[in-house]
């Protein structure tokens, strides 16, 4: 009987302890265990904004990443002037707590002006604090050729650069005019 009523005794006390802990608490347990679904489900809603090719939808979504707001806005002109298609969408994952990775596989223009059989993959690392994306970042496996015809139209054709690529990739006024100059020099690389 004893061990019985030290077992219902236990049991109470275990039970006011965690009610007291949960109303110390200052966000419910439930909503920490959901930031990283709601930063998933924001990642996926950045990507989503990103090709739509509307800069209307992704700029309210990057108000709290605002030293990466230019690029990532650029970048969006460059993927609609550069006809970026997507061939495959992997979902979002966690990288660490406050770090989400989006692989997206396109084709696009200036990869096809090189005549390569190739599809680059583009990485979109975004950043959270809490919920608020703080930074966006993106990488892409680009291969070696498409870095020499890069390198080849910013030598042997200036005027793309201080002309429809001015600001390039740092809030230029003209990022898909400045794709589709590029795609042309791609051209020209290619066939010289």
């Amino acid at each position: 009987m004893g061990k019985h009523q030290l077992s219902i005794r236990t049991t109470a006390l275990l039970i006011a302890l965690a009610l007291f802990v949960s109303s110390c608490t200052r966000f419910p347990v439930s909503h920490i265990a959901d930031l990283p679904n709601k930063n998933l489900q924001s990642a996926e809603t950045l990507i989503d904004a990103f090709y739509s090719f509307s800069p209307i939808e992704l700029e309210p979504l990057l108000s709290k990443a605002a030293s990466s707001a230019p690029t990532i806005l650029y970048y969006q002109g460059w993927a609609e002037g550069g006809n970026y298609k997507i061939v495959n969408r992997q979902a979002c994952k966690a990288v660490t707590e406050n770090v989400i990775s989006c692989a997206i596989t396109v084709q696009d223009d200036p990869v096809l002006a090189l005549n390569i059989d190739f599809n680059v993959t583009d990485t979109f690392t975004i950043t959270f604090s809490n919920t608020e994306i703080i930074t966006v970042e993106t990488s892409s496996n680009d291969k070696q050729i498409y870095l020499d015809a890069f390198n080849w139209v910013t030598k042997e054709m200036p005027e793309v650069m201080s002309g429809p690529c001015l600001g390039f990739f740092n809030g230029g006024p003209t990022p898909g005019d400045c794709a589709r100059a590029m795609t042309q020099g791609y051209r020209k690389f290619i066939n010289k």
